[in-house]
């Protein structure tokens, strides 16, 4: 019997008889081989950028404390030469470079700080252990400038990735292995979220064929659970997700481990805990067996009130930064339209305190008596009011929306403490009266001006969608989180889709 590979090349598996029975030593599958050339372009990219975020930051450093070369600073410029090896090595011990973290998540950049913390402290304790005169303007300023530069061209090639993946190119082959149900609803995000880069090319149902919601799909359906290795070979596939379902247990999960692991195929269990999963989550022997522990998630201490100086550190200097285009606004607004260039109206903020919220007022100033005129036409599926052609909607208010200008008079409220930067979407108090019993869990923590919600779809995204993402926020929220969706905040204002 032969198999036939990736390669489409075919060989004859090394089998071994035992007791009347044939078992196959190397399954189905591809040969080691090398990463595909997109990952090795991706790989050799971020190394290149980390390099000239060595040099970046030394060079920095370097001008910035001493100007120019001179007999008292030429050590230091030896560090042109030494940081960019010395900032790849730090990063490498910070397994900064794994793919494991790379391509999608949050895990990457905070890797990038890690290593950064890490190298200062080592220089500190270095210096100080050897009496070294080290300047410690030089270190303060090369390594985190060193940091943020990587940070940001790494932030460049993923988005570079997701450009591509959003061609149909740099893609994984992912073969699904669950109930038809819980394939298909994988289905649909895995389209939405196509930054993820998994194409499902074949699934494994449990009963052989579809039935019901995968009929929906072009998914070739390759058998049951026991046909998965058959199946990745048929499909050439390089990826495997095995969802959360009664037939697939510890056994049965370690048996398809085995027939995957001599072939270069990602096996990747979706569990029930995905929601709560990640830091929060620590297997600890009790009495020898591994039990799972799930922490609490971070909702006071040392980390809240750093959170909360960032905020209001950062909120006041956006507001200096931005006062030229918060005038320009107000003096848009008044020109075009009767009415203020404020607007107030009363959300609902953190342990479901009220507060006034302040905008820039882009509707005229009767949208709230329309607004009933108009539900009939409400296009949101929860229960939010949405029109993506809204007539209360002001020509300027158009323009101001489309570029989340409008938002920016909430820096009051993060300066006031009301709000945070990041966070959950403030609600208004009807739709709080609507929630069910899980939605209340977003009012624990602060409203942000923006979230995984709006960087992830803003007004496109189903309403379940959102409310999710809003709830993984609350659940996994870190100072380095936070940063990310800020960056990623930009690039969505600068591509203003789902803006209404």
């Amino acid at each position: 019997m032969t198999v036939t590979e990736a390669h489409g090349e075919a060989r004859s598996p090394r089998q071994v008889r035992s007791e009347g029975q044939v078992y196959s030593i190397n399954p189905p599958g591809h040969r080691y081989s090398s990463p595909p050339a997109w990952q090795r372009k991706y790989f050799a990219g971020i190394v290149a950028s980390d390099v000239a975020g060595g040099v970046v930051g030394a060079a920095v450093a370097f001008f910035a404390r001493f100007g120019s070369l001179n007999d008292h600073s030429q050590i230091y410029a030896l560090g042109l030469v030494a940081m960019p090896l010395v900032w790849i090595a730090v990063l490498g011990l910070s397994r900064a470079f794994e793919s494991r973290y790379l391509f999608v998540g949050t895990e990457e950049y905070q890797r990038v700080v890690h290593a950064a913390v890490a190298l200062t402290a080592a220089v500190a304790l270095v210096s100080y252990g050897l009496e070294l005169p080290t300047s410690r303007v030089f270190v303060l300023i090369a390594i985190p400038t060193a940091a943020f530069t990587s940070i940001a061209a790494r932030f460049a090639w993923r988005k570079w990735l997701h450009r591509m993946r959003r061609q149909g190119r740099c893609m994984k082959r992912v073969v699904l292995v669950g109930h038809e149900s819980a394939v298909a609803a994988l289905i649909v995000q895995l389209r939405r979220e196509h930054y993820h880069g998994l194409n499902v090319v074949g699934a494994c149902l449990p009963t052989e064929r579809a039935q019901g919601a995968l009929l929906e799909f072009d998914t070739r359906v390759r058998g049951s659970f026991d046909r998965v290795a058959e199946a990745v070979a048929a499909e050439r596939a390089d990826t495997v997700i095995v969802l959360s379902c009664p037939e697939i247990d510890g056994t049965a999960l370690r048996r398809l481990a085995w027939k995957l692991e001599r072939s270069e195929v990602d096996l990747i269990v979706a569990s029930a805990l995905v929601d709560v999963a990640g830091d929060r989550t620590t297997v600890r022997p009790v009495d020898g067996l591994p039990m799972l522990h799930l922490d609490h998630a971070n909702l006071t201490g040392a980390r809240r009130w750093a959170k909360n100086t960032v905020d209001r550190l950062g909120a006041a200097a956006l507001l200096l930064a931005l006062s030229p285009l918060l005038l320009g606004a107000v003096l848009m607004i008044r020109c075009t339209s009767p009415g203020p260039a404020l607007f107030r109206q009363e959300r609902i903020g953190k342990d479901g305190q009220p507060f006034t919220i302040w905008k820039f007022r882009t509707m005229y100033v009767d949208a709230e008596r329309r607004r009933e005129q108009l539900r009939h036409l409400n296009e949101s599926d929860g229960v939010l009011f949405k029109m993506k052609d809204d007539p209360r909607v002001t020509p300027v208010g158009k323009y101001l929306r489309r570029f989340s200008i409008d938002e920016l008079p909430q820096l009051v409220n993060v300066l006031r403490g009301d709000m945070s930067l990041v966070g959950p979407r403030p609600p208004l108090a009807t739709e709080v009266a609507a929630y069910e019993t899980d939605m209340r869990r977003r009012l624990v923590v602060k409203p942000g001006m923006t979230g995984l919600w709006q960087v992830s779809g803003r007004s496109d995204l189903p309403w379940e969608e959102a409310v999710r993402l809003d709830l993984r926020y609350v659940e996994h929220w870190t100072l380095s989180l936070d940063f990310v969706i800020m960056l990623r905040t930009v690039t969505a204002v600068l591509r203003p889709r789902g803006a209404y």
